[in-house]
């Protein structure tokens, strides 16, 4: 009897198999994206590597693997910092491909860190459950990519779940990197119970439940413990003022006096109380403060006529061994219109504030002609309110949890950042800046106060909760209080030991996949 039936190779079967794992993995990357701000929700985060994970399982060799997770990462980083194109492009003044190119660039090389993830979780699939490798892996390659070649830490995996309150509260246990270790450790059970629905899967899903409930149990206590702190906490009255002023001409020698025009009446707007607490944004001031003239008197003046303290940016400079070094800083004056302190940004950014490798490449100087040249300051010294401390953190040290931890430890009672994050236009960038910064006020329990020139300006109190905010690009002075809290944190004390827990997990699950490989 003929066969009516097509005949299928395995070659086809083979294909189909390997462009719905490419459907899947895209997915995946989609999915992840839109687990940030601006656009998306941090819900997302708990499903987004499913469909990744159950491509994996059916991946036909690592080299797919590794491809998938490549797949995977690309999607969800052009996602994530698109907005690279547009600073690139409107402030490095590069044509248009020359800005997607480098912005593909950056988000290629950040996918190599998810294609390798992919890669170990197909090689140890037949020997270690993905629940078990993944969390501990991700976590362990995150820290890589927030160090490496200067580290970009921006939007790992924890930094979703910057809007749920009681589940963020075990961040001053474990950091950022606990709540992305328990988004893995999720996906990867619930890819199991999906995939396999055998009672091992169903004891593991209850068990990650379990620890869940746990999380917001912690969360529910810690949050009335901060609570009661906070109320009894003594204060100052602050005034976060947003200048907006364009990025063409905050610079622009002809519009000095109007920036500072700008700065002035909106720290008089609905005058502060005495005492308070002024904060402008990084490099408010446009001309070096320390340099004695009229724009430098009428700060000292606003200062004295308002009775309260100011915080603001400004290059500052001093003396080095090739003419003066460049300093991005942060001054501080008292009520009485005297200079109490000068912070000097430690952490710079990359090719915005100085050209790494300069001595190696030498021909990059050329491509960043434009670009700053700061030299980095010699710590994070907290500035002192009388007998308060604080401590400045300036642009992208907000993002960086050993910045807060060393203020922290050096007794600061109170967090401030200020930034200017006008480059980054109105795309996604300002609201994923603001939403990291959630994350130092839990970890280190401390408000932080945030001035930012075209926002988001902003309070947070120590349990991460936002109280209040700017919108974008526009003017504005926002008035609030902010408490000086003492709470310890193990955080505080230990850093990111769990991070090393991870690297020793891996270590383990690689020892016992080579032996049970070698006993076959």
């Amino acid at each position: 009897m003929k066969n009516n039936f097509p005949e299928v190779s395995l070659a086809d079967i083979s294909r189909n198999l390997f462009r719905k794992n490419i459907f899947f993995a895209a997915l995946s990357g989609i999915l992840l994206f839109l687990s940030f701000p601006k656009y998306g929700s941090g819900v997302l985060a708990w499903v987004a590597l499913v469909p990744l994970f159950y491509a994996l399982k059916n991946a036909a060799t690592i080299r797919h693997g590794l491809l998938l997770g490549f797949i995977t990462g690309i999607i969800s980083y052009v996602g994530i910092i698109y907005w690279i194109a547009h600073v690139i492009v409107n402030y490095g003044h590069l044509p248009l491909h020359i800005g997607i190119a480098l912005m593909l660039l950056l988000a290629a090389y950040l996918s190599l860190y998810l294609s390798f993830f992919a890669g170990c979780l197909v090689s140890f699939r037949e020997k270690v459950p993905f629940y078990i490798i993944g969390p501990a892996l991700w976590v362990s390659l995150e820290f890589c990519k927030s160090f490496i070649l200067t580290g970009f830490p921006w939007e790992n995996l924890g930094y979703s779940q910057y809007g749920n309150t009681y589940l963020i509260q075990v961040a001053d246990i474990f950091g950022v990197p606990g709540l992305s270790f328990l988004i893995v450790l999720v996906n990867a059970v619930l890819l199991d119970v999906i995939h396999r629905r055998t009672k091992k899967e169903y004891v593991a899903a209850g068990m990650v439940f379990v620890l869940i409930a746990g999380i917001y149990v912690y969360g529910f206590f810690r949050l009335r413990e901060i609570d009661a702190t906070v109320t009894n906490a003594p204060g100052i009255d602050v005034s976060l003022i947003q200048g907006n002023i364009d990025q063409a001409v905050k610079w622009d020698q002809d519009y000095k006096q109007e920036t500072l025009d700008i700065y002035e009446r909106l720290s008089l707007k609905n005058k502060p109380g005495r005492g308070s607490l002024i904060i402008w944004p990084e490099t408010a001031v446009p001309f070096k403060f320390q340099n004695i003239n009229r724009f430098r008197r009428q700060i000292i003046d606003l200062s004295l006529k308002t009775q309260s303290w100011l915080l603001f940016g400004s290059v500052s400079y001093e003396p080095g061994a090739y003419g003066n070094d460049f300093f991005n800083s942060a001054y501080l004056l008292s009520p009485s219109g005297d200079v109490r302190g000068r912070y000097d940004k430690v952490h710079l950014v990359p090719y915005g504030e100085y050209v790494p490798f300069r001595d190696l490449m030498p021909f990059v100087k050329g491509l960043t002609s434009g670009i700053g040249d700061f030299s980095s300051g010699a710590g994070f010294d907290p500035l002192s309110l009388n007998d308060k401390k604080i401590g400045v953190l300036i642009c992208y040290e907000g993002i960086l949890p050993f910045a807060s931890r060393a203020y922290k430890n050096k007794a600061a009672e109170l967090l401030v950042n200020i930034t200017n994050d006008a480059w980054f236009g109105a795309t996604s960038a300002p609201f994923q800046h603001f939403s990291m910064a959630v994350f130092r006020a839990v970890e280190m329990r401390l408000y932080l106060v945030r001035a930012a020139n075209t926002g988001i300006s902003g309070i947070i109190d120590p349990a991460g909760r936002i109280i209040a905010k700017t919108g974008i690009f526009q003017e504005e002075a926002l008035k609030g209080h902010a408490k000086f809290v003492t709470i310890p944190t193990v955080y505080e004390r230990v850093g990111d030991i769990f991070i090393i827990g991870c690297f020793m997990m891996v270590s383990i699950c690689f020892i016992f996949s080579l032996r049970r490989r070698s006993q076959k």
